[in-house]
């Protein structure tokens, strides 16, 4: 069964039910309000940007999408991809292209032109539909993503160069296409987040996208009260994979533009969100601004937010203690995957587990772990060791890309992550850390995400990061790149003497105060720390010689 088959469902059964809300803060436009007005406007956000559509409206928008895909030519088997910021177009053309039979195609809108250029070439991309902020990078590159393509664009003032959307799906018809999907079809190709080089294409079959909307519905109960909200890209498997919830249970969803804490209580409070998925940083943002007074619970209605859960990264268990200290009532989750394995929910600490904050959690809804060693042995219980999962979400391979596929892929179906991890003796797993991001420092084992975890115990650090720097004697030492809040001040000295409640083996021997730069999903952007610090750090050294 495939997932368009939940959204003709819903039109059926939910018809005149508002599906998705796009907020877009930065935007004010009072003319497009509706909902009584806002909710009288109020909180501290005036009248953003706000749209809004039915479940019937949201069918018959992946009903014109598709038949115009179909009337240019494209076919079961094509790609089509979509470069797009959230907005409420997002996920009617996604579903449209997967009632085509055509894969869908999601760009990261990071990309540079040469990326975007890449990816299409690399995915064999047969259709590129693109919005206003990309004109400049598709201009760029105009004369080689053309050839064999169709590019459409999405939004007003169609450039000369494309098609417009509005224009080519007008005259289509808003029923369904008779075309038939199967389980085993390819259903759509993802991008690997490409820190080691230019990005990796990531092949799912339908399977794999059902498989994701029932576990997230299995693991966060989502009802038909519920409204979740949405901040995170749509372009990546977390986002999409966790509203995939709201589309088994039929229950509204809100796009917000923008990650302000007051914007995110903003939304939460007018719309009566109950389920929010934030990234760490988000979630320290809010936590910072309580502290700090620039954001009040009381001038917001929260009563209704149920639960409140994170992926994408390791969470500090001191982050959720300090949430619970805000919102004692608050459900909480982690959970935990990649795009190989369709995103989030391959490992998830489960909403009863909470005394267990740190670890990642137990194998999903469907799903299987196990902890190896470097020969792919079962490594001992409390034994660092490389997880691997399997189940239906599994990838079906790295399109176009045999070898790279065998290095992570085994025969028999185990997905090896490349994540570090340790088994407690209550089954619950723990991420030590990316195994690309182990310092060996001295023969010693340093995990980075330890270390980050004991340093964000400070009250003046807003972010760390730690990598591994070049040595002559040790090979590699442990750098410590901190954000100091806004507004405070922290010297070496105080970080050194703070770092003495740890092993000395693990202590950073090198502070650096800098932004932690992170990718639109949350994880901090270490290859390009490593560029950056690794080889002034070198040069220092040489010069000291």
């Amino acid at each position: 069964m495939p997932i368009t088959d939940f959204l003709e469902r819903n039109r059926k059964l939910y018809g005149d039910e508002v599906a998705l809300i796009e907020l877009n803060p930065e935007q004010k436009d009072t003319m497009r309000l509706t909902w009584k007005e806002y909710s009288l406007i109020q909180p501290t956000v005036d009248a953003p940007y706000r749209r809004e559509i039915t479940w019937r409206v949201f069918d018959e928008k992946a009903n014109r999408c598709a038949n115009m895909l179909l009337s240019r030519g494209i076919k079961k088997g094509d790609k089509v991809a979509i470069l797009m910021m959230n907005c409420l177009e997002w996920l009617p053309i996604y579903f449209g292209i997967l009632k085509t039979g055509a894969l869908a195609v999601p760009f990261n809108f990071r990309y540079s032109a040469d990326e975007i250029q890449y990816c299409a070439d690399l995915a064999e991309v047969d259709v590129l539909l693109f919005g206003p902020e990309f004109i400049g990078r598709i201009e760029s590159i105009i004369d080689k993503l053309s050839e064999h393509r169709l590019l459409i664009y999405v939004g007003e003032n169609c450039p000369t160069f494309a098609e417009s959307y509005r224009d080519l799906v007008a005259d289509h018809s808003s029923a369904a296409p008779k075309i038939r999907i199967e389980d085993d079809d390819d259903g759509a190709i993802y991008f690997s987040s490409g820190t080691t080089g230019f990005p990796k294409a990531i092949l799912h079959k339908h399977r794999s996208l059902m498989h994701a909307a029932l576990v997230e519905q299995h693991h966060h109960s989502t009802g038909r009260d519920d409204c979740f909200l949405c901040i995170p890209p749509l372009y990546h498997t977390g986002a999409k994979m966790h509203w995939f919830g709201s589309l088994v249970a039929g229950s509204r969803a809100v796009l917000l533009r923008g990650t302000k804490p007051e914007y995110i209580f903003d939304a939460v409070s007018r719309e009566h969100c109950t389920i929010v998925w934030l990234l760490v940083p988000w979630a320290q943002d809010i936590l910072d601004a309580l502290d700090n007074g620039t954001l009040k619970i009381s001038d917001y209605k929260l009563d209704q937010w149920r639960l409140m859960h994170i992926g994408a990264q390791p969470v500090p268990p001191s982050l959720i203690r300090h949430w619970k200290e805000y919102f004692p009532n608050h459900q909480y989750d982690t959970n935990y995957g990649l795009s190989e394995s369709i995103g989030p929910g391959c490992v998830h600490l489960g909403v009863e587990n909470i005394h267990k904050v740190g670890a990642i959690g137990v194998p999903g809804y469907g799903w299987e772990c196990k902890i190896v060693d470097e020969n792919g042995e079962p490594v001992a219980q409390g034994e660092a060791g490389e997880l691997c999962v399997k189940g239906p979400g599994v990838m079906t391979c790295y399109y176009r890309n045999p070898e790279a596929t065998d290095e992570v892929l085994t025969k028999d179906g185990w997905l090896h992550t490349g994540d570090v991890a340790v088994l407690d003796e209550d089954g619950f797993i723990f991420l030590v850390d990316r195994k690309k991001d182990v310092i060996v420092s001295g023969g010693e084992n340093l995990y980075p995400v330890q270390i980050e975890d004991f340093l964000r115990k400070n009250d003046k650090i807003h972010d760390v990061a730690v990598i591994g720097l070049p040595d002559e004697r040790l090979g590699e030492i442990a750098g410590a790149i901190i954000q100091i809040k806004e507004g405070m001040t922290c010297t070496e000295d105080e970080i050194n003497e703070f770092c003495k409640g740890m092993p000395r083996y693990k202590r950073p021997k090198k502070i650096i105060f800098a932004d932690v730069p992170r990718n639109p999903t949350g994880k901090i952007e270490k290859p390009k720390l490593r560029r950056m610090y690794g080889e002034e750090h070198l040069v220092a050294f040489e010069n000291q010689k």
